[in-house]
């Protein structure tokens, strides 16, 4: 029954085989592509955090003025 479902004739199909290979590829370009932007967006989250620090330790009423 399952070689009637898969149109069997005999073996696999080259080019469904090579598109399956293509869209293997796809997926592992694309979690690797994930795996970076998540990276990125840490080492961004921790930067903005440090930033935020330091800006709350500024005490702007005791800041003088710009001169201009």
């Amino acid at each position: 029954m399952a070689k009637a479902l898969l149109g069997y004739v005999g073996g696999s199909d080259p080019r469904l085989l090579a598109e399956m290979r293509r869209l293997q590829q796809r997926v592992q370009d694309l979690e690797s592509e994930l795996v970076r932007i998540q990276a990125e967006n840490d080492a961004l989250t921790a930067a903005a955090s440090h930033h935020d620090r330091i800006m709350e330790s500024v005490d702007a009423h005791q800041a003088e003025p710009a001169l201009t």
